[in-house]
């Protein structure tokens, strides 16, 4: 019985400490994808779907923050800009509709739900990691970018990438 008792309490911290491990991944992932110096973070969620060929898939990781922690870095970096969001990045977190038809949205869960929720106040970056920069974003066949996303009133960031 003690044996079995010791074998659980071992896999519980096992368990903890790989768990903190991901998050710590995470969180470098984020201030390296999106060139930030992370402080006073408590990971809310994560979801990866990039894997088989070539790697192809979508990442997202939400994290918190204490208030006022991150909210000066990104006012002070011109990288940042203020919500609303211009009509790319709409469409890409969202989607747009307009007189032509619909756009996106491409940051999508396995549900097709966009992965980062409405967000009215904070800031956005989109990044394009696309070898070819000469065509729009949403004229490319494919797509490889970062998005940040920072909400004000809640204090979370979202990180997105998508790689097709």
């Amino acid at each position: 019985m003690k044996r079995t008792a010791a074998l659980l309490i071992c896999l519980a911290l096992t368990a903890l400490a790989l768990g903190g491990c991901a998050a710590e991944k995470e969180e470098k992932a984020v201030e390296k994808g999106l060139g930030l110096e992370l402080s006073g973070v408590t990971h809310i969620s994560a979801y990866d779907s990039h894997g088989g060929f070539n790697g192809d898939g979508v990442s997202f990781i939400a994290l918190t923050f204490v208030e006022g922690g991150l909210e000066q870095q990104l006012a002070a970096d011109p990288a940042w800009q203020s919500l609303p969001a211009d009509e790319t990045a709409q469409a890409l977190m969202w989607g747009v509709e307009d007189e032509a038809g619909s756009t996106g949205p491409l940051l999508t869960g396995s549900d097709g739900q966009p992965l980062v929720p409405a967000v009215q106040a904070g800031y956005y970056r989109l990044i394009d990691r696309h070898s070819d920069t000469q065509t729009p974003i949403l004229e490319r066949g494919s797509f490889n970018f970062t998005v940040g996303v920072y909400d004000a009133d809640a204090r979370i960031l979202y990180y997105c990438e998508l790689d097709t």
